[in-house]
């Protein structure tokens, strides 16, 4: 029996593909790395990068054909199942870790070095997290990124590059009087003024010395707690896969301690206060208004039958 696209090549009618087909033939075309098609009917794949160019393709054609572009290897990931969704694993081709120099105790990290290789370099935000995670994973889980509310620069991190959904490359990193270097961006100098003022309006709302952070993103980088500074770049702890594709870190070794992990229960009893949501929908909409990445990038409901 002669298959469909063999019938109408010799009957000379050219067979329609689906946007999914399209997709899937365009970025095989463009990466040298790695696509499997899970051939779903809403379209489902995933992809290893051979390297970074891989991810930047990706994100464009993901883009112009409405894909939700989703973290992979993050702990109870929950894009939406009726949506099409290309899976990206940061793997060996983007694992590097190492100093940034003989001696200096800031460590540069790609998204695809494993928990375990930060551990055993000494890192101490990485002990006792889960060793099989990459570091883009943690750095997405809200559970192993849950420290006290202002307490953010106790994860080490100094410095994010983060790839946002229209192809802009955020620089974030300290903010200050005298280091504005994130906002060479033009537009990161648009979103931080917003930023800020989100921020200020939670915290007008919420009771401020509560010692947990119950937001689904980190706006509490932005009012640190007495004796540490602001770092942009902590916005993105806990951020669940939904502001940005993080291509390269760095920590410093010499502060750093892991989170508490009690984000999940705490999801599960908080409530759904409107005004909280509408500011955490707020910030999404800054880093992600395409709707490129997952709105709703992890799911405890499962365990806790909330929603927030």
């Amino acid at each position: 029996m002669q298959s469909p696209s063999r019938r109408a090549f010799l009957s000379g009618h050219r067979v329609e593909r689906s946007p999914w087909e399209a997709f899937m033939t365009r970025l095989r075309r463009a990466i040298q790395g790695k696509v499997y098609d899970f051939s779903t009917p809403e379209g489902s794949a995933r992809l290893l990068p051979g390297h970074m160019q891989d991810v930047y393709r990706a994100r464009a054609l993901c883009h112009e054909y409405g894909i939700t572009l989703a973290l992979d290897g993050l702990p109870s990931a929950n894009p939406r199942d009726d949506l099409p969704v290309l899976w990206v694993e940061p793997g060996s081709a983007m694992a590097r870790c190492e100093r940034l120099g003989d001696g200096d105790p800031r460590w540069f990290v790609q998204p695809g070095c494993l928990v375990a290789e930060l551990e055993t370099a000494g890192l101490p935000q990485f002990k006792d997290q889960p060793p099989h995670l990459t570091v883009a994973a943690w750095l997405a889980d809200r559970r192993g990124c849950d420290w006290g509310r202002g307490q953010t620069a106790d994860s080490g991190l100094v410095h994010a590059l983060v790839l946002l959904s229209d192809g802009t490359q955020a620089n974030l990193g300290a903010f200050g009087v005298d280091n504005h270097k994130p906002l060479d961006n033009l537009r990161v100098q648009e979103m931080i003024p917003k930023l800020f003022e989100l921020n200020a309006s939670l915290t007008d709302q919420t009771a401020s010395s509560e010692a947990l952070w119950d937001g689904r993103y980190r706006l509490d980088a932005l009012s640190p707690v007495e004796g540490q500074t602001i770092n942009l770049s902590h916005l993105l702890l806990g951020h669940g896969g939904e502001l940005g594709w993080v291509e390269w870190l760095v920590f410093d070794e010499r502060v750093g301690r892991p989170g508490s992990r009690p984000y999940e229960t705490r999801y599960g009893q908080r409530q759904a206060a409107s005004d909280t949501c509408a500011i955490d929908d707020a910030v999404r909409a800054l880093f992600d208004p395409d709707g490129l990445f997952p709105s709703r990038g992890q799911d405890f409901n499962h365990h806790y039958g909330s929603d927030i």
